[in-house]
């Protein structure tokens, strides 16, 4: 059977001379719109769109570096079938015989897909209609149950239905926000700039971040509050306690909006005798505590801004009722600057919910646990063979991958041997399993090393489709470059395994848009509002619905103009706020107050033990298979790292700069000891991005223990106990090479450079003293300087290939040692004449200029002895005029935080 042919938009890229097109950053939940300039099949810049509602032309750096990911390194250019290339035809036809082989003997859920927020929604749709539809199964999960589970399961616990009711203009006009379980200045920096901007305008509008640990976000908070990992339920269900006991509900909402207000007090009171227990569970001064409350009941509009601590938690679902509950009680919620608002961690989390990406929903915020619900997909889909049951949640799925149960598994744009709690089992469970697919743009993630079949991938800048930011803005992607070698879009592939499955005529699509039509047509489909004077019987409410949209033209959906849903016929131009009236989509229209037991996390660390917190670092995404391309992107953190209070040091005999390892589940990570006061006691935090690529050990996930909420199946990725202690080196150093090379060291960090890569390096073995120790590596080099420096224990070493600088090692026993290599690093495969190659050696160029200390503007390179020069001189007082004079602060704002602190 050939593969079929699919019609796609014209690139704009194969037209000679430069073009402009509209589309949208791939990385985290704020979606932010891009101009891109393409020329010659190649992005060569791109800027904020300045009309897209999401970031209205702000970028962060990694958003304005998009094009710098761009080219053919590591990039999979041709399907492969156990390590050879094949055609499509042979790839596609090896997984359908597979998987039809696999369920003849052993049932439908005997296979499973993995799927991911960085897929389109397109992509989504198709592949969960395949297998919930009409392979049989429920066995799709995605990423997003990582990161979204909790609060998807507490929205529709408390308004019926995945809702989040309000927008980021809310930000903007909100007299406090409370930031709790997020740090938005590193992780959202757009939308947070937003919140720093409205104060700035208003001085009394305040910021209250609740956090164990004293991050970007927290420094710039009017108050921060320590609190107890967590323990973020028992301050909320206090709040509740706190804001009936000062008169401060909103009692005339309660009655007509909601339903069990009283048995969630209760609840709440149950756990506490007085106000003072809370703060005392939640380990903070009572002062701070009632402050905090005050503000929140005394403040007509509040949002509470919350993501991955509140989410990633083993009672996670719970902690985001209990802020639900507070709102609620307040009437804050459905109105100008009020509500409790998640903010998805994935470009397109929120639209692979709304096609029912997580194993337990069905398409069009359906579920499974109505009958009426699943025969209305069955019928729409025309799906005889639906399943019928939900499938098996993340942890759940690779436990059964692990012990056989699944025999063919398909992950989409995903790296689960990273990002999966106990990742080491994920690895064994892969290595075992009778088929692994994998479809992926680029060979750099550690999932690829087990797959069996392997899909080039197209990527951002080639695939077109729909995306869902956090605030239900749906945009499109554009096609704008031709993809390289025979990759493909998700859905193309999804396709052709469904023609050759032989469901062709339920997957007949030929672009895109055919898909977001059925997708859009699905959501409208036995849909009308409860209150409707024609609302048929047998009709569902869904709040999610784009039925206006089910006939749009090809030419209109890809220039579409970004916009919230719902949109059908009352609302054709798309909602600014839900449930603003009131009317909720749950059975009685009314919102549901959850009575809330506060839980601790599910396994407490002994005493020689601390809790390890992990998330993510403010220039750098998921795994790095894409940020970890761009050289400015690793010069704010440039290797794994290890955040730890001065107390712990102590106890665990660290020191600052030295590197320690972390142990638990027989597995460990190595990091760079960061002692700071910004951790509390017993704590620590280490960044979730390093890999087997990018580093010796440094998979955080093996290290989580795969403890997940009973009622949402998320992991509790923010609380794991592990032990520390120091990693003894006996040298330390770097390599500076233009090759990649693999490191025998005990301890290696790889940074991409302009030029090459450098590898920072440690080892417990001792240091040969010649250039016979970078043999084995460069056996193409003869041309060898070494330089020992007695006085300073350090070895340099340069290697050359055709009077070019091919490589260049530094080390020392001086583990205090600080190396410069930044001038080095510029000298890589230049030709360099003889009598300059011992100066070279010095590290220092022939103007003295060297180090300019911890690089604190991505944006701009602007380093910390820079701003600190500057500030010395007098002529910079303030942030605003540092970035008058070195620019820094003025792009995407991620490094304001870090600048203020030079003024405190």
């Amino acid at each position: 059977m050939n593969d079929i042919i699919f019609t796609d938009k014209q690139s704009p890229a194969s037209i000679t001379g430069q073009t402009i097109s509209k589309t949208n950053c791939p990385y985290c939940g704020v979606g932010c719109g891009i101009e891109a300039t393409v020329e010659n099949n190649k992005v060569i810049a791109v800027k904020g769109n300045v009309e897209h509602p999401a970031n209205l032309g702000r970028l962060c750096v990694k958003g304005s570096s998009l094009h710098e990911t761009q080219g053919l390194q590591n990039r999979i250019l041709h399907p492969r079938v156990k390590g050879k290339n094949v055609s499509w035809d042979k790839a596609t036809s090896t997984i359908a015989d597979h998987f039809k082989a696999t369920i003849a003997q052993y049932g439908p859920d005997s296979v499973a897909f993995y799927l991911s927020g960085q897929l389109l929604t397109e992509d989504y749709y198709v592949a969960n209609k395949l297998m919930k539809g009409f392979i049989g199964s429920g066995n799709v999960d995605t990423n997003s149950r990582l990161c979204m589970a909790s609060a998807t399961a507490a929205h529709k616990r408390a308004f019926g239905e995945d809702v989040v009711a309000g927008c980021y203009d809310d930000l903007s006009s909100a007299e406090a926000i409370f930031i709790i379980g997020a740090n938005p200045a590193y992780a959202h920096p757009i939308v947070y700039q937003r919140m720093i901007k409205a104060r700035e305008e208003n001085p009394a509008r305040k910021i209250v971040v609740i956090d164990p640990r004293r991050t970007a976000s927290a420094k710039d908070a009017d108050l921060h509050l320590a609190i107890k990992p967590g323990s973020d339920a028992y301050f909320y269900n206090g709040l509740l306690i706190y804001l009936a006991e000062q008169g401060k509900l909103d009692k005339d909402y309660i009655a007509k909006h909601c339903h069990g207000f009283e048995q969630a007090l209760e609840t709440a009171k149950s756990q506490f005798s007085d106000i003072s227990d809370v703060a005392i569970a939640c380990d903070i001064e009572l002062s701070l505590l009632l402050e905090s409350y005050q503000i929140f009941a005394e403040t007509d509009k509040v949002v509470t801004f919350f993501s991955q601590g509140i989410n990633q938690s083993s009672s996670g679902v719970d902690k985001a009722n209990a802020i639900i509950n507070c709102h609620l009680a307040t009437g804050k919620i459905g109105r100008e600057g009020a509500g409790a608002f998640s903010i998805t961690g994935q470009p397109n989390a929120m639209g692979g919910r709304e096609v029912g990406g997580l194993s337990t929903q069905l398409a069009a915020h359906l579920h499974f646990e109505n009958s009426n619900e699943i025969d209305l997909v069955k019928r729409f889909w025309q799906a005889p063979n639906i399943a019928t049951k939900p499938g098996l949640k993340a942890v759940d799925m690779f436990d059964e991958v692990n012990s056989g149960k699944i025999k063919a598994i398909w992950i989409m744009a995903t790296n689960p041997v990273v990002s999966m709690p106990n990742a080491n089992l994920v690895k064994r469970a892969l290595e075992k399993c009778p088929m692994v697919v994998v479809s992926e743009c680029y060979e750099n993630t550690d999932t690829i090393n087990y797959a069996d079949v392997v899909l080039p991938a197209s990527t951002w800048g080639e695939k077109q489709g729909s995306v869902t930011n956090s605030d239900r803005t749906i945009s499109v992607h554009q096609s704008m470059i031709k993809a390289p070698g025979e990759a493909k879009n998700d859905w193309q592939i999804i396709t052709d395994v469904a023609h050759k499955l032989g469901f062709k005529d339920a997957f007949n699509y030929q672009h895109a848009v055919d898909i977001f039509r059925e997708h859009a047509a699905l959501s409208g489909f036995e849909n009308s509002h409860p209150l409707a004077e024609k609302k048929a019987e047998k009709d569902i409410y869904r709040v999610f619905d784009i039925s206006a949209l089910a006939n749009i033209s090809q030419s209109d959906y890809e220039n579409f103009i970004p916009t919230k849903w719902p949109i059908n016929v009352a609302n054709p131009n798309g909602v600014q706020r839900i449930f603003t009236d009131g009317v909720f989509a749950t059975k009685n229209q009314k919102a549901n107050f959850i009575p809330i037991i506060a839980q601790l996390p599910k396994i407490l660390p002994d005493k020689t033990q601390v809790v390890m917190n992990s998330g993510r670092i403010r220039d750098q995404w998921h795994t790095m298979s894409r940020t970890g391309r761009v050289a400015k992107l690793m010069t704010h953190s440039d290797e794994p790292y290890i955040a730890v209070n001065p107390d712990d040091a102590q106890r665990f005999q660290l020191a600052d700069k030295q590197l320690a390892v972390l142990s638990n589940l027989s597995a460990d990570y190595i990091g760079r000891v960061n002692i700071t006061n910004e951790q509390r006691t017993g704590e620590i935090f280490v960044p979730i991005h390093w890999n087997d690529n990018f580093s010796a050990s440094a998979r955080v996930s093996a290290l989580v223990n795969p403890i997940t909420d009973e009622l949402c199946g998320q992991p509790e990725l923010k609380h794991s106990p592990v032990r520390i202690k120091p990693f003894n080196a006996v040298w330390s150093g770097y390599l500076i090479s233009s090759q990649t090379v693999n490191c025998p060291t005990s301890y290696w960090s790889k940074i991409q450079l302009e030029q090459g890569h450098k590898y920072l390096l440690s080892d417990k073995q001792k240091l040969g003293d010649d250039e016979t120790i970078l043999a084995n590596i460069y056996p193409q080099i003869d041309d060898w300087i070494v330089l020992k420096d007695a006085q300073q224990n350090v070895l340099r070493i340069a290697g050359f290939i055709d009077n070019k600088l091919h490589c260049f090692f530094a080390a020392s026993t001086d583990l205090n040692l600080k190396f410069n290599s930044r001038y080095i690093e510029g000298q890589l495969n230049k030709a360099l004449p003889i009598k300059t190659r011992f100066a070279l050696m010095s590290g220092i160029d022939s103007n003295g200029k060297g180090d300019v200390g911890d690089m604190i503007c991505s944006c701009f390179q602007v380093g910390e002895k820079t701003i600190q020069e500057a500030i010395k001189s007098g002529q910079c007082k303030s942030v605003a005029s540092l970035g008058e004079k070195l620019q820094c602060g003025t792009n995407c704002g991620s490094c304001i935080p870090e600048l203020k602190t030079f003024f405190t």
